[in-house]
């Protein structure tokens, strides 16, 4: 079943700037997918549109069968987005964040409990959540954004750079938690420069170059023999 699907994507900026060029992606459910380049290469700017923050001039991007551009309330329902650098509201507590992710979603009281429970204590904050978020280090706000982006159970996970700022147990669990959601037949979307993470996590990959998909596929087939980061150099050796 096709959880993300990207057809012929292209975004333009200015008159003639093609920040991606005829992109085309499948994630499928069970899939952890990893999206992979240099900066500058149409990594974010996929993304992006991907979650309905940023229009686009041709193709389409689905999913869970529902068009991003005509249905996006339908789209953000079964969505949840881990941006490189999260925005909270500073002058909420944890919870008092979390509680709002949750009305926003329609979580039932027991719901939301549980699951605030559940992941707090796996990342190591419940003792934090009466604090205010503005009091929290850069790797605490990271934790409550992926609670917050955990706790509606989405059918799709997007994340830029997600284990930038993690602390390793706090990558280790995120790595996990996303093992355990593809397993019950979610799917995966991440970008990443940390090729040895992706090689280790990710079933599938696609390498995207100057906003163009130069390798796409599951990750056995494409590297073979070599590791990711032999097949990435070679790849992007132009640029």
């Amino acid at each position: 079943m096709s959880i993300l699907s990207i057809k012929n994507y292209t975004k333009v900026y200015g008159k003639d700037k093609k920040a991606c060029d005829d992109v085309s992606l499948e994630v499928e459910a069970g899939d952890i997918f990893g999206f992979i380049g240099h900066n500058g290469a149409g990594k974010s700017t996929t993304i992006r549109a991907v979650v309905g923050v940023l229009d686009y001039e041709e193709g389409t991007i689905a999913i869970g069968g529902h068009d991003v551009k005509k249905e996006p309330l339908a789209c953000k329902k079964v969505t949840a987005y881990i941006p490189d650098n999260p925005d909270l509201y500073e002058n909420l507590t944890g919870i008092q964040y979390l509680n709002f992710i949750s009305d926003a979603f329609g979580l039932s009281e027991s719901e939301r409990k549980s699951r605030i429970m559940e992941y707090a204590a796996r990342f190591e904050i419940s003792d934090a959540l009466n604090d205010l978020i503005s009091s929290y280090s850069h790797g605490m706000k990271q934790k409550v954004a992926i609670i917050s982006a955990l706790i509606h159970k989405p059918l799709l996970l997007v994340l830029d750079e997600p284990f930038v700022g993690l602390d390793p147990k706090a990558s280790f669990t995120l790595k996990e938690i996303m093992r355990e959601m593809c397993a019950e037949g979610s799917a995966v979307f991440f970008s990443t420069h940390v090729l040895d993470v992706a090689e280790k996590l990710c079933n599938k990959i696609a390498i995207i170059k100057k906003g163009r998909i130069i390798a796409n596929g599951k990750i056995e087939d494409l590297i073979g023999e070599h590791s990711l980061e032999e097949v990435f150099l070679e790849a992007v050796k132009d640029d």
